[in-house]
């Protein structure tokens, strides 16, 4: 099993710098920090622009491979992911607004994984009976409700619920520095928003692959064996349903990171998801490359872990 890990964690590291490369190409082509300085009026002296653009590394009059020699030499020896055209560390500003989104987004990611599958399981064994069908309904209401309209649904429902009760017990904004109850109050409704957003994929995929292996014949065998339709289900078909879904879990472990950006703006909090869309908006390529680096990192770590757990799943994998 270590051999396996260490083969996967070169194999994903080599992608990860394959991909995080493009990702600053891209960004130095397609982002001009140079015309954030000639927008402003009075405009700068060009002297000046180019001392500012110098500091940032992201000076468009100096080769853009020349530029990456000396982003690449930052990381490498002093993980250094460089500075914003206005002169901000990437790296602290990376750093706080990481810790912000895990903590609304992670709890959530959690939660819908859980209930997904959990729903799952259940509306394929009642497979069109009155649970299946509810539960189908009401997902496929979450799957096209719009993320932001959901969220300021819940944000109007919050705001209603504490002048009902006439105290406040859900925050609609900011994450909170207080303590632990405090961080619930302000993080209930996002997470709400984020699970019910994340719940549905899970819910369709896990009932979708159930089904498809609860008349497999290894299934059947054990049941004309005699053992009953809910340990044949829970033993046989349910372990190899959960390696598709396993998957699925690992190319979602991305939107951890950016995947928060219509939730992180209608509550207000600042995360990485808002800080990409700054990042853009700013053309600050050096903070909008850390985060496709992260969000890079976030997916490898999400295989990795699924390669694991596929691998603990299917016993031919461990054999091989």
């Amino acid at each position: 099993m270590l051999a396996f890990i260490g083969r996967r964690l070169c194999n994903y590291a080599l992608m990860l710098f394959a991909a995080t490369t493009l990702a600053y190409f891209l960004a130095s082509s397609l982002l001009n920090p140079r015309s954030n300085y000639m927008a402003m009026r009075p405009r700068p002296p060009e002297a000046s622009i180019d001392a500012s653009l110098n500091l940032a590394n992201v000076n468009d009059k100096v080769p853009v491979i020349e530029r990456y020699g000396i982003w690449l030499r930052q990381v490498a020896l002093d993980w250094n992911w460089g500075r914003s055209p206005q002169g901000e560390s990437v790296n602290a500003a990376v750093a706080y607004r990481a810790v912000v989104s895990v903590k609304v987004v992670l709890g959530a990611t959690v939660l819908a994984i859980v209930l997904g599958v959990s729903i799952g399981v259940a509306a394929a064994i009642r497979q069109y009976r009155m649970f299946d069908r509810v539960s189908n309904a009401v997902s496929a209401f979450f799957l096209v409700c719009p993320t932001f309209v959901l969220g300021l649904l819940l944000v109007l429902a919050g705001i209603r619920f504490n002048d009902a009760v006439g105290a406040r017990v859900f925050y609609v904004t900011g994450i909170g520095d207080g303590g632990f109850v405090d961080y619930l109050q302000h993080v209930a409704l996002p997470t709400l928003t984020l699970t019910l957003v994340g719940y549905v994929g899970y819910h369709f995929t896990q009932r979708t692959y159930l089904l498809d292996t609860m008349n497999a014949d290894y299934v059947r065998t054990a049941r004309a064996k005699g053992v009953p339709k809910s340990v044949a289900i829970r033993r046989h078909a349910l372990r190899t349903s959960l390696i598709p879904t396993a998957m699925g879990v690992a190319w979602s472990l991305a939107s951890v990171i950016t995947g928060s950006v219509f939730v992180e703006t209608i509550f207000a909090i600042d995360g990485v998801g808002k800080y990409f869309i700054d990042a853009l908006t700013r053309n600050d390529i050096n903070g909008s490359v850390a985060i496709a680096a992260l969000g890079g990192l976030a997916t490898c770590v999400g295989l990795l872990l699924a390669d694991v757990v596929v691998a603990l799943l299917d016993p031919r994998i461990r054999i091989s």
